[in-house]
C-alpha cells in the first residue's frame, strides 16, 4: 500500500487554483479495520492509540457518521449524502472487535459494521463467539456477510462458491435468526462471476478493500473501502481520507478485477470523469508496484492509462487523486487480482 506517498505526490501548491470551484458528489468514504491493540500483527491491526485517536477526529470534526446500510440505500436511491458522511466496517472475527472496538463505538455513539465470515466463529483462537455477535448487534451493530470459508472466491468452482454462501446463510439463520443484506468480499477479492453470484442471491451491495470514495452512481457490488492497519492508521492520514471525495467515473475499463490468461498484463485501463468534475488538469494516477503511469486525458472527460511493468502475482492497484483548492482530494481506486498471489 503506497497511498500515502500518492496522496503526497498528487499535492501542488494550493495557491494555484485558488479561483477553482469545487463540486462535492453525492458521496461516502467507508473504512475498514480487522485488528485492534493486537501489536503482534500490525499489516491488519490498528494500535489502540491509533484507533482513539481515529474516534477523536470523527467526534471533534463536522463528520455525519452513519450505519453502513443508510450509505448503502441513499448511494441506490440516489438520495443526496451530507458532506463528510463516513461509515466504519470491520472484517474477520477478531475477538479484538468485541474486547476493544466494541466498547469505544458504545461511548463514542458511533455505528458500525462486523462482516462475518461464519466458519470462524467460536472455532479459531481469539475469535469472536456467536454470543458476542449477538450482544453487538443487539447493542445496535450491524452484522455484514463475509463468506463462510474466506477463502479467495475468484479461483473457487461455481459449485464451491455456491456451497459456501449456503453453509454461510444457513448459520446466519441458525445463530442470529436473519441473513446479512451486505456483502463483502474475502481480502476484498471478486471477479465478474463472483459479483453476479452476490448480486442474485438478494443482497443490497457489496464492499471491496480498495481505496477509494463510494459514490452515487457506481456499481453498488464493486463499493471501494479505506483500509486501516499500524503503518497506514496514523492520525494525520486518517484525516485526509474522511475528508475525500470521490471521482465519479464511467465506462470503467478492464472490468473484471482478475487478469486472467492471456488478458494482457499491464492491462489497458480507461474511464470517463463525471463533467461535474470540472478540469481535470490536476488528475494524477499511481500503480502499486510502482510502475511509471503515463495518463492521457482524450477530450475533455476520457482518461487513459499505460503502465511500463505488469502487475505481479496477488492483489495490486491503481489510485487515482485529484487535490481540490481547500486542500481536500477527490479519490478513485482501481483493483486488480493476478493469479498466483498469496494472502
Amino acid at each position: 500500500m503506497l497511498l500515502s506517498l500518492f496522496v503526497l505526490a498528487a499535492s501542488p501548491a494550493m495557491d494555484v487554483y485558488a479561483q477553482d470551484e469545487v463540486v462535492a458528489m453525492p458521496s461516502a468514504v467507508v473504512v475498514i479495520y480487522h485488528r485492534f491493540g493486537e501489536d503482534t500483527l500490525p499489516s491488519t491491526n490498528i494500535s489502540l492509540d491509533q484507533f482513539e485517536a481515529h474516534l477523536r477526529l470523527l467526534q471533534d470534526g463536522n463528520y455525519n457518521v452513519v450505519p453502513l446500510e443508510e450509505v448503502v440505500i441513499a448511494l441506490r436511491d440516489g438520495t443526496a449524502l451530507p458532506d463528510r458522511t463516513i461509515a466504519i466496517t470491520i472484517d474477520d472475527t477478531f475477538r479484538s472487535i468485541y474486547t476493544e472496538a466494541f466498547p469505544r463505538f458504545q461511548v463514542a455513539g458511533f455505528p458500525f459494521t462486523v462482516f462475518v465470515n461464519t466458519d470462524s466463529v467460536g472455532q479459531v483462537g481469539g475469535a469472536l463467539s456467536w454470543d458476542d455477535i449477538r450482544a453487538m448487534h443487539a447493542a445496535g451493530a450491524s452484522i455484514g456477510a463475509h463468506s463462510a470459508a474466506h477463502a479467495h472466491m475468484p479461483f473457487m468452482d461455481r459449485g464451491a462458491m455456491e456451497e459456501d454462501l449456503v453453509r454461510m446463510t444457513s448459520t446466519f439463520l441458525q445463530e442470529l435468526g436473519f441473513v446479512p443484506n451486505i456483502f463483502a468480499y474475502p481480502y476484498g477479492e471478486y471477479s465478474d462471476e463472483v459479483v453476479a453470484m452476490v448480486r442474485d442471491a438478494g443482497y443490497l451491495a457489496a464492499f471491496g478493500q480498495h481505496s477509494g470514495v463510494a459514490v452515487a452512481g457506481a456499481d453498488l457490488f464493486t463499493l471501494p473501502r479505506f483500509a486501516l492497519n499500524e503503518r497506514y492508521g496514523e492520525p494525520d492520514r486518517f484525516a485526509t481520507i474522511i475528508d475525500t471525495l470521490g471521482l465519479p467515473v464511467s465506462d470503467l475499463l478492464p472490468e473484471d478485477m482478475p487478469i486472467w490468461g492471456t488478458a494482457p498484463n499491464p492491462p489497458a485501463i480507461g474511464f470517463t470523469v463525471d463533467e461535474e468534475v470540472g478540469s481535470l488538469h490536476r488528475l494524477a494516477c499511481f500503480a502499486s508496484n510502482g510502475a511509471d503511469v503515463t495518463l492521457d486525458v482524450l477530450g475533455d472527460r476520457r482518461v487513459e492509462l499505460r503502465l511500463d511493468r505488469p502487475f505481479g502475482p496477488g492483489r495490486s492497484r491503481i489510485n487515482c487523486t485529484m487535490p481540490l483548492p481547500d486542500g481536500r482530494f477527490r479519490w478513485l481506486g482501481i483493483p486488480f487480482l493476478v493469479p498466483g498471489g498469496v494472502a
